[in-house]
């Protein structure tokens, strides 16, 4: 390539999104929905628990309850 060709090609830029905490949010998506934490979400309490369970789905695997009480 030329200098003139090459200073003319500019490659796109493409956001570059990470996969792995895709995959992961998907997964504690799933695994939340299985738990039963977005049934019923009317109330921030619920959403909180909802949210919360998304990020912290391993710790359902040990039974830990994730679900917000007043």
């Amino acid at each position: 390539m030329t200098l003139a060709r090459r200073a003319s090609y500019i490659p796109f830029a493409r956001p570059r999104v990470r996969l792995l905490p895709l995959v992961y949010l998907v997964v504690g998506a799933i695994v939340a929905s299985t738990h039963h934490y977005f049934q019923n979400v009317d109330t921030a309490r619920a959403i909180g628990s909802a949210i919360l369970a998304v990020i912290a789905w391993p710790l359902l695997f040990l039974g830990v309850n994730l679900h917000i009480h007043p």
